[in-house]
């Protein structure tokens, strides 16, 4: 074929054949704890408070409604660190986004557009009260959710939207944004992946109404387990914090009315995670910094290949709109058409090689047994339910072109390009991808 760029993979100098590996040194797990962590751990161990919530409507310390002096100091840090009025600590960003959806007033009847290239909590946010995920489709470029699929997705049923910021790519906010306005539909921003990426200056996740971040142990400030909310709203942070906190035994003392969705979990935050938090926040503009430097030193070492690319982002489109990607993944297309092996076989080439490759992200969301089979609760609950039984969902394969496209043929992805790792590190992935396109 024209522009094929032929490989033989039969070659005895590779790995998979017999060869020599590239590397054998193991890639090293997300660490980003030091001293600092073990000694802000100590002082909370030294005060003997574990955690200082209670489930009752106490403003006071030492227990309170609020939580102890970490969990307010990190959320007093948070919100000063990405220029935002609030911020809610949960124990997961899970919890979070289920407590947005709550803290919305979402539930039956209503439908919520949500990407179907992400991890599945997205999607099963608005199920867990009732409403319906429609899947809108991504773009090719980022996995971000296109803002043209986003509006035709939309009926008069729609509540809320759930952007993600995917692999740290900032979405097209001023489109969706826009979009969102003229329906009346709210914005919850996934920023699990984007810690510090910025759109047009201003950070993901104070864009829309709610923005969601995971201090999970792969992200890049990590606290092993945990989560914040954001939003510029009393209104809805006191909703969060309702949602987090035992929310239905508060609400009488706290002369509380609108108590639509405030049926409470334990979302609660512990102080040693808190304190965890504070540590790790303090080190984000250094640890994106690294990752950034390898990304772009591995993207300016990454051979010119028609079959191989990296996602552009948004970046290379508008180089001066302020626009910034954290990279929390870090995404290549592989384009088949354009060489004689398959994604498969590159990969598995590769990781002989010692490269740490892997095809796909997850299957799109809809294609899972839950929205095949349309069933969450007893009886097919929430799909069975008479407010949305006229509500027609999109669950069926190429719903989302794109998206399966991304995930069945195209994307490779690589986690390590990040700190602890070096440039030597780096050298290694390119030196891989040379000796197979070498062999010709």
């Amino acid at each position: 074929m024209k522009n094929m760029f032929k490989i033989n993979l039969q070659n005895k100098k590779l790995a998979i054949n017999g060869g020599r590996p590239i590397r054998k040194k193991r890639w090293s797990n997300n660490v980003t704890t030091d001293n600092k962590e073990l000694e802000i751990i100590k002082k909370v161990i030294k005060t003997g408070n574990l955690s200082l919530f209670e489930g009752s409507h106490k403003p006071d310390y030492p227990f309170s409604f609020g939580g102890g002096p970490f969990v307010k100091n990190l959320e007093k840090e948070w919100s000063k660190f990405y220029r935002i009025r609030n911020s809610v600590s949960m124990n997961s960003a899970t919890s979070c986004l289920f407590a947005s959806i709550g803290a919305l007033e979402i539930g039956y009847g209503d439908e919520v557009i949500v990407s179907p290239f992400t991890m599945t909590a997205c999607a099963l946010a608005p199920l867990i009260y009732g409403a319906i995920p429609i899947f809108a489709d991504v773009e090719e470029n980022t996995g971000c959710i296109d803002p043209k699929s986003f509006q035709e997705k939309i009926t008069k049923r729609t509540k809320a939207i759930i952007i993600v910021h995917q692999f740290g790519f900032p979405a097209d906010m001023r489109k969706i944004l826009s979009i969102a306005k003229k329906n009346n539909i709210k914005i919850i921003e996934d920023c699990a992946q984007a810690h510090a990426a910025k759109y047009m200056d201003k950070y993901v996740g104070t864009i829309g109404d709610i923005g969601v971040f995971s201090l999970n142990v792969n992200k890049a400030i990590q606290t092993g387990e945990g989560g914040i909310c954001v939003t510029n709203s009393d209104k809805i942070a006191y909703r969060l914090k309702l949602i987090r906190n035992h929310g239905e035994a508060v609400v009488e003392k706290a002369r509380y009315k609108n108590i639509i969705n405030i049926a409470g979990f334990n979302y609660r935050m512990t102080e040693i995670t808190a304190a965890i938090g504070l540590s790790q926040l303090k080190k984000l503009n250094l640890l994106n910094k690294k990752r950034i430097e390898l990304i772009r030193y591995f993207v300016k070492k990454l051979p010119k290949l028609d079959f191989i690319k990296p996602m552009s982002g948004r970046e290379k489109k508008n180089k001066l709109n302020g626009n910034k990607s954290t990279y929390y993944i870090f995404p290549l297309i592989f384009d088949k058409t354009k060489t004689n092996i398959s994604r498969k076989s590159f990969v598995k080439t590769a990781n002989a090689e010692g490269a740490a490759f892997y095809e796909a992200y997850v299957k799109p969301l809809y294609l899972q047994p839950l929205y095949q089979k349309k069933i969450l609760f007893k009886k097919g609950y929430p799909f069975s339910a008479k407010e949305n039984r006229k509500i027609k969902t999109n669950y069926f394969k190429n719903s989302c072109p794109v998206a399966e496209k991304l995930h069945f043929n195209k994307i490779v992805l690589n986690e390590h390009i990040r700190f602890p790792h070096k440039k030597k590190d780096i050298d290694d992935l390119i030196n891989i991808i040379n000796k197979i396109i070498k062999c010709k």
